[in-house]
């Protein structure tokens, strides 16, 4: 039996063990979900990829593999919000993830009805604004991290947003064993998220040929680019991601627009919709028209890559901690020993002061 490390974290969700498997568009589905609640994490469906009927889909089977406590992620500035936030109410889900601010009145309903509100948040002020607004706790990704990141490592990110608010803090951006669990419980954080030491594990649908591409990556093979999507996106360096940076302004748009009609076509979603989405990524995160656009490319090249393992099409969202994973652990055999590791170093760390 592994020990246990009891945190505010563990005792907000209801979990054994105060790690979070993070809300992956295209990867974050129930089979690693489910195999993450039964090792004693927190899993966290992806929905921004989901149509609804797939989201309703998604947490009916995780509901059916384990009987513990997950999360659903939900783009707070997608038209359907409201109608996602009630199935999870509808069916007890046990914590709402947001990548964006949701609005007060949505966090008030989730916690009204017993749901755990937890946003990401990159800079202190976003996390005071949320916590003000009732929020439970927050996760904090350093410039580390994988996908959507900002500029400031998660060692000075982290303690800047613990100064800043009194309630659970997560930490995340960099963290794939108990050493950094360890480390984040010393700062003050409640827990640890991880995104990429999940993606690499038996559970993950990620196609075995991609999994083996990360594996084979070094420390300096991921990048920020900004010309995936418009914003700061760190993605493993691979051929396409060159070709992308060094690809005009014009010829990136076009790409932008006809992903967006795949997109369309592969969710039924109408051109309306899509564009009623746009205007408040545009409201929410003080984007330009042109970055707008460019957020079309996000899902396709994501899928490409993650989902039809294409990654000569496709862009690989990663963490920097890509080029420190070598192997493909089980849920349960990861967190059994990132918690054992981090009881360990604890307890080394008490004997010796």
């Amino acid at each position: 039996m592994t020990g246990r490390l009891r945190t505010a974290l563990t005792d907000l969700v209801g979990i054994e063990h105060p790690i979070v498997q993070t809300g992956m568009g295209w990867v974050a589905g129930p089979s690693l979900v489910a195999a993450t609640a039964e090792a004693g994490g927190l899993g966290i469906l992806a929905s921004a990829t989901m149509t609804y009927p797939e989201l309703e889909a998604a947490v009916a089977k995780t509901k059916a593999h384990t009987g513990k406590p997950f999360g659903v992620n939900i783009r707070a500035d997608a038209t359907d919000a409201p109608e996602r936030i009630d199935l999870l109410i509808r069916e007890k889900v046990a914590v709402a993830s947001f990548a964006l601010a949701p609005k007060q009145d949505l966090i008030a309903k989730l916690k009204d009805a017993g749901v755990v509100v937890i946003p990401s948040i990159g800079a202190a002020k976003h996390a005071v604004k949320v916590a003000s607004w009732g929020a439970d706790a927050v996760i904090v990704q350093g410039g580390e991290g994988g996908g959507h990141t900002g500029p400031v490592a998660t060692t000075l990110l982290l303690p800047s947003v613990l100064d800043a608010v009194d309630i659970p803090v997560v930490a995340a951006g960099g963290f794939f064993d108990g050493r950094g669990l360890a480390a984040a419980l010393a700062y003050g954080a409640a827990g640890v998220a991880m995104g990429t030491r999940f993606l690499l594990t038996r559970e993950s649908t990620v196609p075995e040929a991609v999994k083996q591409e990360y594996l084979r990556r070094q420390l300096q093979d991921t990048v920020v680019s900004t010309k995936v999507d418009g914003m700061p996106h760190r993605v493993l360096n691979t051929e396409l991601v060159q070709r992308l940076e060094h690809s005009g302004r014009t010829r990136g748009l076009a790409a932008a627009v006809a992903n967006a009609a795949k997109f369309k076509h592969m969710t039924g979603m109408k051109w309306s919709t899509l564009v009623r989405d746009g205007l408040a990524m545009r409201k929410t995160k003080d984007l330009t028209w042109s970055q707008v656009v460019m957020a079309a490319n996000t899902p396709m090249l994501l899928r490409a890559g993650l989902v039809e393992g294409n990654t000569q099409a496709g862009v690989l969202a990663a963490g920097q901690v890509t080029g420190i994973i070598e192997d493909l652990p089980t849920c349960q055999e990861l967190i059994d020993r990132i918690v054992a590791d981090a009881i360990a170093r604890i307890e080394g760390l008490q004997k010796n002061l």
